[in-house]
């Protein structure tokens, strides 16, 4: 059972069809942890050119789902509801394993430091329980 639908997501964060790769939250510990999942569909408008005949979801689309995952933590404590939570950087990205139609991607990210108006992230994406993707999120809530 899911702890937040993609209304209630869509209620913290402003992104929205078609850059919306959120579809669930199983998991939730405001300003500490998430695990989110993103349904992964042929008829999503990058596979008509990434790649004709061999469809494969983008990293930076893994990434931005991963922020936008990292984000839901952030924004569900009292003193950043309303914010907008930013991308500020990207470290020790790794890609593991192609992502495909049909694939469920589970996110998790856990907040592993929290300032003022900044926060940094260790974001995991799977697929079948085996990484695909790897990073350290750097999150600036804006005012």
């Amino acid at each position: 059972m899911s702890v937040m639908t993609v209304t209630d997501v869509m209620k913290l964060i402003p992104n929205r069809f078609p850059i919306l790769y959120i579809d669930r939250v199983e998991e939730l510990i405001p300003g500490e942890h998430v695990v989110a999942t993103k349904n992964v569909t042929y008829n999503e408008h990058v596979f008509q050119g990434h790649f004709p005949g061999e469809p494969v979801l983008p990293g930076v689309l893994i990434v931005e789902a991963l922020a936008q995952a990292g984000s839901i933590p952030l924004l569900s404590l009292e003193s950043f509801k309303g914010k907008t939570a930013y991308l500020g950087g990207l470290n020790h990205v790794k890609f593991r394993k192609k992502v495909t139609p049909g694939d469920v991607l589970t996110l998790q990210v856990d907040i592993l430091k929290l300032k003022e108006y900044a926060g940094i992230g260790k974001a995991k994406a799977f697929v079948d329980g085996k990484v695909v993707c790897e990073a350290e999120l750097t999150f600036i809530i804006g005012r």
